[in-house]
């Protein structure tokens, strides 16, 4: 070896050192930012519904928190359109803009919810000028220039839409809505292929809850079957995940990630929570126009989270991440309904009034024991 040999090869591993060292630097500069989205990075986006409220005067610190832990978000109700078309010819473009504006701004995976759905709709949608059903083709081209108008406003920006939204009654087959009534079974593929029209780059979803429920799933995996068969532009299957304690079944949960996968979807968890209160109802649901009597039976933990629910709570949370990433390769994105347990819906659904813990933020935006059970799991 020659002098200057060796000389290079010193200064070279002094230049890695430095390198090396730069790196750790920045590393441990970039600790503090490090959020869900980078923990899961390989595996698939983290994403939170925003609501309304919070877009109207985005705090610093909310914004700060919403880019450093996500990558995905949803407009929690503000594209739904009881708010964006209230009355004929009334637009409410405010908010839906901000939302977008702030998902191009931060280079996130944006969700649009939903196109068509039964609830939140105004009933002046169904009705003609004398308060009778639509006619069929009526409904269909109401269909058509509501999509038109949304989708379109916000074509290449908004990477997925839930177009079509909560449309199965359980076992039953399809929800006997307004939509079913007058237009028939098809308003589900037209809904799909009007959406493709007019963005045909963004990625479709059929969303709903209980699709862990054998039926339900098989339900589901049939009509996608046939919606592909046809070339139907159906890409994804929302799963909600309005969880709790102790229910679903999380190998029922399994097989639906599973079938709705082999049917060649991407699955997306939409909607995630993990209620941690008393059961107002047999069945776990989200119909959001049931809601029941308020009681102090339904709402034990007013003055906080005993510690026994707290660490169930985690146990819950830990183990749908482990499902989740064991299903890396079928799950797009995995999203919050929600940031902390002030923002939650769960806190006036199905009870008005009660206090729910159901997220990975407490009520002052701090992580919980949940948040770090999640991240250990990646570390």
């Amino acid at each position: 070896m020659t002098y200057s040999r060796r000389h290079f090869l010193l200064h070279s591993s002094l230049g890695l050192a430095m390198l090396s060292t730069i790196k750790m630097n920045a590393m441990a500069k970039a600790l503090g930012e490090v959020g869900l989205k980078d923990y899961f990075r390989d595996d698939f986006k983290i994403g939170t519904a925003i609501s309304g409220d919070m877009m109207k005067a985005l705090p610093a610190d909310y914004e700060q928190l919403i880019t450093r832990e996500f990558n995905a978000i949803t407009m929690e109700n503000d594209m739904k359109w009881e708010r964006v078309h209230p009355r004929p010819g009334v637009w409410e473009w405010s908010l839906p803009d901000k939302f977008v504006d702030f998902g191009v701004r931060n280079d996130m995976y944006i969700v649009g919810h939903v196109l068509v759905w039964h609830s939140q709709t105004p009933q002046w949608v169904f009705e003609d000028v004398n308060g009778k059903p639509l006619a069929r083709e009526a409904l269909l081209k109401s269909m058509q220039q509501q999509i038109a108008t949304v989708a379109g406003r916000y074509k290449g920006r908004i990477a997925a839409w839930d177009v079509v939204n909560e449309s199965i009654d359980e076992d039953k087959g399809w929800r006997k809505s307004p939509w079913l009534n007058i237009i028939g079974p098809e308003f589900m593929e037209k809904a799909f292929l009007f959406t493709n029209e007019v963005d045909p780059k963004a990625h479709l979803l059929y969303n709903d809850y209980n699709e862990h429920k054998p039926a339900k799933r098989a339900f589901i995996v049939d009509f996608v079957s046939k919606f592909k068969k046809q070339g139907i532009p159906i890409h994804g299957i929302g799963m909600q995940g309005h969880v709790g304690l102790d229910y679903p079944n999380i190998k029922e949960y399994e097989k639906s990630i599973e079938a709705y996968a082999a049917a060649g979807m991407r699955v997306h968890i939409t909607e995630l929570e993990v209620d941690v209160l008393p059961e107002a109802w047999e069945h776990t649901g989200a119909e959001i126009s049931t809601n029941f009597a308020y009681s102090k039976s339904l709402d034990p933990y007013t003055k906080g989270l005993p510690q026994k629910i707290e660490d169930q709570l985690t146990r819950r949370y830990e183990e749908f991440f482990k499902l989740f990433i064991k299903h890396r390769d079928k799950i797009e994105r995995v999203t919050f309904w929600g940031t902390s347990d002030a923002e939650s819906w769960k806190n006036d659904f199905p009870v008005k009034g009660r206090t729910n813990y159901p997220l990975l933020f407490d009520r002052q935006y701090k992580k919980k024991p949940a948040y770090d059970a999640v991240v250990k799991l990646k570390k």
